[in-house]
């Protein structure tokens, strides 16, 4: 089914759906689609290949301040289509009669509709491995290539509709050195560039070289650190578990708890959520729109959380169209002076990550953050890489890596995917500049 036809589907099943509705009914209709090629890799060769074009429609019922769910997959065939919809509508009609009700329960708005659709530059599915093998023959190359279309679209019963169509691709790859050690390096965006990525590689190739010198062994201590802007982009990310939240703020469980109270960050860290890039849409579960840009943490200092309309009801607050889950969903930081030329020169001594993993809360009312170091990750010396090191284990305080410890940013920054794939492809992802801190606590 094409998206086309998704859409056509979409419009069809709205107007069916909505005219079905009872009194004292709602309806909340959200539809997710792509037209996706797959290329999987291994050692350089094509492994797996395929195109995936897939849609499914989620209905949302509100009655007597109950809600109910139901998903199902749309066909393209009218016939088919109609009857799971009624179906699902006549299910929920009798499954929401068995569930308690929601004092804070949010009913459908009519607050204005869009359409947004963006259009991109991607690798043609027929020629695609013609561009992306040549640059890594002769490597242990490893990954995954998706690249293509994908749709989010919004209705209700108060007559509101949202469309959004994003073209997008993303190369998840790793180059192996006859070690075993390895480089993860991802390149994304709406616009393939094949000279970019040309040099994306070689770049990955010049650190995969350094890999394969003898481990450096350090101690558990404190360590002068370059955060590369994917290793930025996991500690940012936390943000979205427990603490740029309005509700976890209110409940006493956030990590950003202290900043409600005075506590301020490095004055050369600014947080915001932009939605400009077109990476995901701005209307949330309820379709709900956000503003284009939401700043968040302006020079260190609290000045929006993220407010769903059920924590606005719940505390008296006004919305800021963020979802249901409070989650930062377009996260951006702004960048620095400091050049890519000048990283290491600047490090000068101490550690250079490339990528982090295993994150974690080790105490996310104090703002601890703890997890391992992963792939590419050296020890640096007089501004020259000495050689690779064993994964480490930190622990830090946000307040100390993005506050007083924080040295710098990069004047470039990087657009980190999400690059989940289960059930559907991932929308969106955070633009991240790279970042300089001091004492940075390793524990094993």
């Amino acid at each position: 089914m094409s998206l086309q036809e998704i859409e056509k589907v979409f419009g069809h099943l709205n107007s069916l759906l909505m005219d079905q509705l009872r009194g004292g009914e709602h309806l909340i209709l959200q539809l997710s689609g792509e037209e996706t090629q797959f290329i999987r890799f291994n050692r350089a060769r094509v492994r797996q290949t395929g195109t995936v074009s897939d849609a499914n429609l989620t209905l949302k019922f509100i009655y007597n301040e109950r809600t109910a769910y139901a998903t199902f997959p749309l066909r393209g065939d009218t016939e088919v289509d109609t009857a799971n919809a009624l179906e699902n509508l006549d299910y929920l009609r009798k499954e929401v009669q068995q569930l308690p009700p929601d004092p804070y329960i949010t009913l459908p708005q009519n607050q204005g509709s869009s359409h947004e659709v963006y259009e991109g530059k991607l690798l043609n599915p027929e020629k695609a491995v013609e561009f992306l093998l040549p640059p890594v023959e002769g490597l242990d190359f490893t990954g995954l290539y998706a690249g293509g279309k994908v749709i989010r679209a919004n209705a209700n019963s108060a007559g509101q509709k949202h469309w959004f169509s994003t073209d997008s691709y993303f190369l998840d790859y790793s180059l192996i050195a006859p070690s075993e050690k390895a480089v993860k390096s991802i390149f994304a965006g709406s616009f393939w560039e094949q000279s970019e990525y040309e040099k994306q590689i070689r770049e990955s190739v010049d650190r995969l070289a350094r890999l394969d010198r003898d481990i450096y062994q350090i101690e558990p201590g404190k360590y002068r650190t370059y955060f590369a802007p994917a290793a930025t982009a996991d500690l940012i990310g936390m943000l979205s578990w427990g603490a740029i939240s309005e509700s976890s703020l209110r409940q006493g469980g956030s990590a950003l708890n202290k900043m409600r109270t005075g506590e301020k960050l490095s004055s050369l860290f600014s947080l915001k959520e932009n939605f400009a890039g077109g990476n995901v849409p701005r209307f949330n579960d309820l379709g709900e729109m956000s503003a284009l840009e939401l700043p968040l943490i302006v020079g260190g200092e609290l000045v929006n959380t993220l407010v769903s309309s059920r924590s606005a009801k719940e505390y008296g607050l006004q919305s800021n169209g963020a979802s249901s889950g409070e989650g930062l969903r377009a996260p951006e930081v702004d960048g620095g002076t400091l050049t890519r030329e000048t990283i290491l020169k600047t490090l000068d001594t101490g550690l250079y990550l490339s990528n982090l993993h295993y994150l974690n809360w080790s105490d996310q009312t104090g703002g601890r953050i703890t997890g391992m170091t992963r792939y590419a990750c050296f020890w640096v010396e007089n501004g020259e890489i000495v050689a690779p090191i064993k994964d480490m284990r930190f622990d830090e305080s946000l307040y100390s890596f993005l506050g007083d410890n924080l040295k710098s940013m990069t004047d470039f920054r990087e657009f980190i995917p999400e690059t989940g794939t289960y059930e559907q492809r991932s929308l969106g992802g955070s633009l991240m500049p790279g970042m300089l801190v001091e004492d940075f606590s390793f524990t094993l």
